[in-house]
């Protein structure tokens, strides 16, 4: 983010609340502290997005063309929250951009005009997950999978993948990949699909950003070789309720001191 955009994320319990263009700013910032509760409700801008087609039906269905099959899911099974859909974009970022909230589970893929295509997901769990910027330099269609070495050491099931595990339903990375570098060198983590949609909203996987099948494969679509990706710190939910106890316990400490 650079100074002329005048935007700044203004961030909340680890989510994305709303764009701030007040105040010029150099580098993305981080607002955290105690906010009361009215407070909290009155900065909160929540906004009804547009749900694709896709959600309109009682199943999420993939192009039959697809190699292998794959299940239709349920609608209901998954939070209308994390439906594919149209909102008011919230990162200031420019279109074509990439931006992964994973205290909210959400991606965005910024478009133009002020709009975000936003996709439910689900995330590494805390000690596993990741953030920065990086920019997706492969994508790959039922791809195969290589466990990384320190999965290996503590998983028996990806030590017997060593060599690599060959693309399909029961592959972890889904129906497709899109690999995350950082210049040359690879992160390791990858945005891909899941056969598994009670995972999305969650915090369970081994840190890369999982989709359901048909998003992944919508996502996959719609970005090319290239595309920057910036993914959010994780936030601790009680943060700010922890600083604002921190803060008064401190000025309390003072009271006590000066008497």
């Amino acid at each position: 983010m650079n100074a002329a955009s005048g935007r700044l994320l203004l961030i909340i319990a680890g989510q994305i609340v709303r764009k701030v263009t007040s105040m010029p700013v150099s580098r993305r910032v981080v607002l955290a502290g105690g906010i009361s509760a009215l407070a909290l409700s009155a900065c909160t801008t929540t906004s009804t997005g547009t749900t694709s087609s896709a959600y309109r039906t009682a199943y999420l269905r993939v192009p039959k063309t697809e190699k292998f099959p794959i299940a239709p899911v349920a609608i209901s099974r998954i939070p209308k929250q994390y439906h594919r859909q149209v909102v008011r974009d919230p990162t200031g970022e420019p279109p074509g951009t990439i931006v992964v909230d994973p205290s909210a589970k959400f991606l965005y893929l910024v478009q133009p005009g002020d709009k975000a295509l936003r996709y439910g997901i689900g995330v590494g769990r805390q000690g596993f997950s990741w953030s920065g910027e990086a920019v997706i330099k492969r994508k790959a269609v039922w791809p195969n999978w290589y466990p990384p070495k320190a999965m290996q050491k503590r998983d028996p099931l990806a030590a017997k993948w060593a060599g690599g595990m060959p693309g399909g339903p029961a592959n972890p990375l889904g129906a497709r990949a899109l690999y995350l570098y950082q210049g040359n060198h690879d992160t390791l983590y990858r945005i891909h699909g899941t056969g598994e949609p009670d995972s999305i909203g969650k915090a369970v996987s081994s840190g890369c950003i999982r989709l359901l099948h048909a998003d992944v494969i919508d996502l996959y679509e719609r970005v090319p070789i290239g595309t920057r990706v910036v993914v959010l710190p994780a936030r601790n939910p009680a943060e700010p309720i922890l600083n604002a106890v921190r803060r008064t316990t401190s000025a309390i400490g003072d009271v006590i001191a000066s008497l």
